[in-house]
Formats: C-alpha cells, sequence, structure tokens
C-alpha cells in the first residue's frame, strides 16, 4: 500500500489522486466531483484525455463513458446534478450518434495525440456496443422516462441485448463490461420491461467465464482479461466458479508490485 501510494502521489492527475484519497484516505465525493467537472465540456459531454489515451479535448462517447465510470466508482447519483444533467444533454443532443449506437471513436482524435487504438479512419469508427450499451444503461438509470432520449436509450439497449444473444462468445471484454453496466443500471432503475434480465444475465455469466484467461502464464507478457475487469467482490454474480482465479489475481497483484526503489528510479529516469 505505501509504495502505491508513494507512486501515486508523485504521478497520478489530480483526479486520480483523489480518487485514491475517497477509497482509502477517507477523502470526499466533492473532491472527485470538482476534480472531474473539469473534464466536461460546454455540451455536457467529456473530453481533455480523462480516458488519457486520447488527448483530444472534444467531448466524445468514449471520454463521457469515462466520466459515468468515475460517477459509479464513487457512487455518486444525483439525478439533479449539473454533471449528470450535462451528461444527458450531452447524449441527447446526437453528437456522435449514428441513428443505432454512439461512435466508439471520433475523428477529431486524429488531430491530438492518441494511442493507435482511438485512430479512425472514418468518422464513425467500429461499430460496437462499447460503450453504447453503457451510456444506453446510464440513461435508463438517471433519464425522465417520459423523454424521447429515455426512449431512444430503451431501443439501443433492446437491439444490444439481441447482438449479444446471437454471438456471447465473439464479445471482448470491454464490450462485456458495457453489457455488464446496463445490466445493473437496469436492475437499480428497477426496469423490468425493457430487456430480459434473466436472459441477458446467463449470457454475461457464460460470456465472462469465457473471457477471462485461464492460462496465467500469460499475465505478465500479455494484454489479457482478468476476474477484475467484471467483478471486485464476491457478491458479484460472476464470482461463482471463478473463485480460485480471483483469489489468484489478488495475490498476482501483491507479487507483481515493484520494490518502491525501483518505481522512484525508473520515473526520475524518464
Amino acid at each position: 500500500m505505501n509504495n502505491a501510494r508513494s507512486f501515486i502521489c508523485k504521478n497520478a492527475r489530480p483526479i486520480d489522486f483523489l480518487r485514491w484519497q475517497y477509497h482509502f484516505e477517507n477523502g470526499s465525493k466533492e473532491a472527485v466531483l470538482q476534480a472531474l467537472s473539469v473534464y466536461q465540456n460546454e455540451d455536457g459531454g467529456f473530453g481533455h484525455a480523462l480516458e488519457p489515451d486520447a488527448w483530444n479535448p472534444n467531448s466524445s462517447p468514449m471520454q463521457t463513458w469515462a466520466a459515468t465510470e468515475i460517477l459509479r466508482e464513487i457512487d455518486y447519483t444525483d439525478k439533479n446534478s449539473a454533471i449528470i444533467k450535462g451528461i444527458l444533454r450531452y447524449l441527447a443532443s446526437g453528437s456522435s450518434f449514428d441513428g443505432d449506437t454512439w461512435y466508439n471513436c471520433i475523428k477529431t482524435n486524429n488531430d491530438y495525440p492518441h494511442a493507435p487504438w482511438w485512430h479512425t479512419k472514418d468518422e464513425i469508427g467500429e461499430k460496437t456496443y462499447n460503450p453504447s450499451a453503457c451510456l444506453a444503461g446510464f440513461i435508463i438509470r438517471f433519464a425522465d422516462e417520459h423523454s424521447e432520449l429515455y426512449k431512444l436509450a430503451c431501443c439501443v439497449a433492446k437491439e444490444a441485448c439481441e447482438h449479444i444473444s446471437d454471438s456471447p462468445q465473439q464479445q471482448d471484454m470491454h464490450v462485456l463490461a458495457c453489457y455488464m453496466r446496463l445490466m445493473q443500471y437496469c436492475q437499480e432503475a428497477g426496469v423490468t420491461d425493457v430487456i430480459d434480465m434473466n436472459a441477458l444475465k446467463e449470457k454475461l455469466v457464460q460470456a465472462v467465464n469465457k473471457c477471462i484467461t485461464r492460462d496465467v502464464s500469460k499475465w505478465q507478457t500479455s494484454y489479457i482479461c482478468k476476474p477484475s475487469q467484471f467483478f471486485n467482490s464476491k457478491d458479484s454474480v460472476f464470482y461463482a466458479g471463478n473463485e480460485d482465479i480471483a483469489k489468484y489475481e489478488c495475490e498476482f497483484i501483491k507479487n507483481s508490485q515493484l520494490d518502491r526503489r525501483f518505481v522512484e528510479y525508473t520515473v526520475e529516469m524518464e
């Protein structure tokens, strides 16, 4: 813990340091929210490298998704707050929406430093329910159920569930995580008539179990899927059947942490 704190204090962005404080040092939600609001644009969407692999200052669905994840992380659910109203306003604007899904990647990413996976040759990028399934769930959780945006989100959610029903084994971990959020948001909203929750849960459990990388020899060197991609509690519906691999990940995290002196030397050299 001390090694991690030392590294974060020296290198983390303010918002990430405040998230650390919230989880481990009795930090406040308000401090996290204030830092998060810096990334929110006038249109209500988020940009400015909130998702740090893309430095585009313009609002995008993916950066806005990153904001919803932080709100969820600190259990912030005030529907009347400016930050949540702003997100809903952005999603209702039609910006970066193709009629079926919100764009996974926007073309203006190309104009700023970005990781190769956030580069796109056209405006809409790859057709995927990452982050659309999650954004639809966020809308269902927080929007007025009589609004046009809410109705749109219900349509997106239904189409997303039809897609995963066709080929759950072909979904990657990021897409599956968005479906998981959709299910959780609908549960929290008490919504039972938008999607078949039992069917979605069954499909997700099956897909998550297939997605987790069981060959732990790949964990040190490859971009793989660990249990924490989907759950961080024994209470999760995805924990059953994954007890051993989850326990292994906890030990893996502890055993793979770098020595504090090595971390500090590496940072100084960079």
